[in-house]
């Protein structure tokens, strides 16, 4: 269906819902659209829809004109979210574009009436949405599949517009920095010394390096840097991550700070901006460390498709996964099957195998002299 696009010229008014319902780094990635949006339409007004728990992420972006929080009260009220779709109605958006792409966001889109929605292209889409778009399935040498994909979605608002934004921030107030930096202090941080995030866990057992294995690269790191070492944990993986602790080396612990433990996402991404380099399992800490211009290097989940997410790599951002080492060990396999046959084929991710490609990250100017 095409509609003329009356407002393409970028001085006119558009009114735009961006959905993302999903985790910390899709949300984050996401982002780009609200930036290429408002530097291209100067007159446009940008809401962003996320999962509650994800906000501390893109507050403060000057990108985005509100925040909408999706709560859990949603999904476990028919009611709630009938009466959250009324509100939705209310905004009389021009444009939605739907990057979740599940049941709840289609229902979304259906009750904001907007005469423009988009998303991606499935059995059913069609019927709901003026224009979707397949996912892109190989990402270019300069953009990768996740921002790739997200791109297209502008196509049909933004068709003549070049040289897109394609790396997402996050955006700290000078106070936030200030009060990080005291944070760390107080737990007696040398900042003469570098100091480095471990991603210590991921977001479930799926997604995490082994225990013993991560404990290895933890050493390592420690003995190549001297530096300050933090780990990035969610409260409920306190245990595990005590017991990685507990399996690190003696000088090693000396150098683990293992009670500055920031209590919420905004205070840890004050603490992360402080950081000389974020390292350890792939997920939403590497997505923050890269949006705050922190260098990383990232340790893949074997069912996560590296391509989608290994953004901006470079000498300060560095991946390693297995297929890396063992590509017929993936190829062939689907998502769910490597999923279930994770923990397996982490075992081939040895860290002896990780070693060198971990002493040359540590090498850089960026860790020895920030």
């Amino acid at each position: 269906m095409e509609f003329g696009f009356f407002y393409l010229y970028f001085d006119l008014y558009m009114k735009v819902l961006i959905i993302q319902q999903k985790m910390i780094g899709d949300v984050l990635t996401s982002t780009i659209l609200c930036e290429n949006i408002k530097v291209n339409i100067k007159e446009s007004k940008v809401h962003y829809l996320i999962n509650s728990q994800t906000k501390a992420v893109v507050e403060n972006n000057p990108y985005i004109d509100k925040i909408v929080l999706f709560t859990p009260k949603y999904r476990k009220s028919k009611l709630a979210f009938y009466n959250f779709l009324k509100e939705i109605k209310k905004e009389k958006y021009d444009v939605v574009i739907d990057v979740y792409g599940k049941l709840e966001s289609n229902l979304i889109c259906l009750f904001s009436n907007a005469p423009i929605k988009i998303s991606y292209k499935k059995w059913y889409t069609s019927l709901l949405f003026t224009h979707v778009f397949e996912y892109t399935v190989k990402g270019t040498i300069e953009v990768d599949r996740a921002i790739e994909s997200r791109l297209k979605l502008l196509s049909p608002i933004l068709p003549e517009a070049k040289n897109f934004i394609k790396k997402p921030k996050i955006y700290l107030t000078e106070k936030e920095i200030a009060l990080a930096k005291t944070f760390l202090e107080t737990h007696k941080i040398d900042f003469s010394k570098p100091i480095i995030m471990i991603n210590a866990l991921g977001s479930n057992d799926k997604k995490s390096y082994p225990l013993l294995y991560m404990a290895e690269i933890i050493n390592t790191i420690a003995e190549k840097s001297l530096g300050n070492l933090l780990f990035n944990y969610s409260p409920d993986q306190a245990t595990d991550a005590k017991a990685l602790y507990n399996l690190c080396n003696e000088t090693t612990k000396d150098l683990i700070y293992f009670d500055a433990y920031p209590s919420n996402l905004r205070s840890f991404l004050g603490v992360l901006y402080h950081c000389y380099a974020s390292i350890g399992n792939e997920g939403g800490a590497i997505n923050m460390a890269k949006a705050l211009n922190i260098p990383t290097f990232s340790i893949y989940s074997p069912w996560i498709t590296k391509a989608s997410w290994d953004f901006f790599k470079s000498e300060s951002n560095v991946s390693v996964h297995v297929e890396d080492y063992f590509p017929e060990k993936i190829d062939g396999k689907s998502r769910k099957e490597l999923r279930e046959d994770s923990s397996n084929l982490y075992q081939y991710l040895k860290p002896s195998l990780i070693d060198k490609k971990l002493k040359i990250f540590l090498s850089h100017k960026f860790i020895t002299n920030k």
